[in-house]
């Protein structure tokens, strides 16, 4: 986006909003399994969990599994359901070390495997890895667990692997929502918007309703260069969600870039009702005020920009360039002065410095400013004017003189204004110093 300055849009809020609402989307729960028949059928203790299970007495549950695995130690499918009963309990840490044990008596476990990379996967995403991957390996056929494997790529930061397994999923079953929805963000975080545009469509076709995968459409829509298609994907995604300000912002920031400054403003005062205005808002309000020309608004918006950051060069160079437009030499001149100081690097903002002063007949400062441009880039044509014009003002006419031979020869518009003054002031000047020779 090349709304004021470059990028008001964000993409970094709109994403870590994305992969927030995984967790409740994944449903990542852990998988339970019937604990076979005791070895001994007079073992209480077994029978007495088994029927805990089934009534989700999980507490008594986990005394009766503990009673057993006293005497059997070895046994993986009891460990298993002990750990299932942690889970229950929000015993996390007790969950992996049961799961844990289940896949060191038995590995090829794939109910265990699994277990104990969900038990992990909030915690500690890059070690659900491998357990994951072991599950995925044993159940080849199933989605789940290539899903769940891609979540903890996901959250490991490793994007590519986490797209193959989503898309691995995705070819077992493409009517999952969730793995829909979570390759279309995966893609987005890996900057392939044009993909993942199709995958959050995919997704929205499943379920109409769910915002983030509109909030995840609009965003590839706008990576694209699509702001007329994003702008409506937010607005539908604000239908769902009308207390999101920041997607508000990236709405009316999108919205400006296609060029409807109206509807940007409706936004940002819909925002703005709520509660006062942030930076950003203050910044790209102040934009669309001046590209409509109402610099006395955009004025009152920087200057309170100017309060939230008064360390931002940004804002005093657009007060600076806002004065410069409204013809108010000596606040452009002031506001240009404090942006250099910050910035004294920017080009445009000695630019418009150099233009503020000549304008406002500073004629002096003005020709400073035009030698520190002129060892910093190549300057053009139309500045010998300039120069020439700050020398004649200044009474130094053998400079101006030269100044304007200089910009007649290298200027090729032969029918622009200031050809012709610079034309007919370089005549006179020749007779006027030829006269005073004599």
């Amino acid at each position: 986006m090349t709304i004021y300055p470059k990028s008001l849009a964000g993409a970094c809020c709109i994403l870590s909003f994305l992969v927030g609402s995984s967790g409740a989307l994944a449903q990542a729960t852990v998988t339970r399994t019937h604990i076979p028949a005791p070895k001994d059928p007079a073992n209480a203790s077994l029978a007495a969990a088994q029927e805990a299970m089934e009534r989700k007495d999980y507490a008594a549950a986990v005394t009766g599994l503990q009673d057993y695995l006293a005497k059997e130690p070895r046994d993986a499918a009891a460990h298993f359901q002990l750990g299932y009963a942690y889970t229950a309990l929000r015993r996390s840490d007790d969950a992996k070390a049961e799961y844990e044990k289940a896949v060191a008596l038995k590995p090829d476990m794939p109910e265990a495997q699994l277990n104990l990379g969900i038990t992990l996967l909030d915690a500690n995403p890059q070690a659900a890895v491998s357990p994951l991957q072991k599950a995925a390996d044993l159940m080849p056929a199933q989605a789940r667990p290539k899903f769940l494997l891609g979540m903890a790529f996901e959250r490991a930061n490793k994007l590519a692997s986490a797209i193959e397994q989503y898309q691995a999923a995705e070819k077992i079953d493409d009517k999952d929502f969730a793995v829909r929805f979570a390759l279309g963000r995966a893609l987005l975080g890996s900057e392939r918007a044009s993909d993942a545009e199709p995958e959050f469509r995919a997704a929205l076709e499943l379920r109409s309703d769910y915002a983030p995968a509109h909030l995840g459409l609009a965003q590839s829509l706008f990576e694209q260069k699509k702001p007329e298609a994003a702008a409506a994907e937010y607005a539908v995604y604000l239908q769902l969600q009308p207390d999101d300000n920041a997607a508000r912002m990236e709405r009316a920031s999108v919205l400006a870039d296609a060029g409807k400054n109206d509807d940007a403003l409706a936004e940002l005062d819909r925002a703005a009702a709520t509660g006062p205005e942030g930076l950003r808002a203050l910044k790209l309000r102040s934009f669309i005020d001046f590209q409509k020309k109402r610099y006395d608004d955009a004025i009152p918006a920087l200057q309170k920009a100017a309060a939230l950051a008064p360390q931002d060069p940004d804002i005093p160079a657009r007060l600076g360039h806002v004065y410069l437009e409204k013809k108010d030499y000596p606040n452009a001149v002031q506001q240009l002065i404090v942006a250099l100081k910050m910035n004294p690097d920017s080009n445009d903002v000695l630019g418009d410095l150099v233009t503020a002063q000549y304008l406002g007949k500073n004629y002096r400062a003005a020709l400073q400013g035009l030698d520190v441009m002129s060892h910093r880039e190549p300057l053009p044509v139309g500045s010998w004017f300039v120069r020439a014009t700050c020398y004649d003002k200044l009474g130094q006419l053998f400079d101006a003189l030269d100044a304007y031979q200089k910009f007649l020869q290298l200027n090729k518009d032969l029918n622009s204004d200031m050809y012709f003054e610079a034309s007919a002031r370089a005549r006179t000047l020749a007779r006027e110093l030829k006269d005073k020779k004599r």
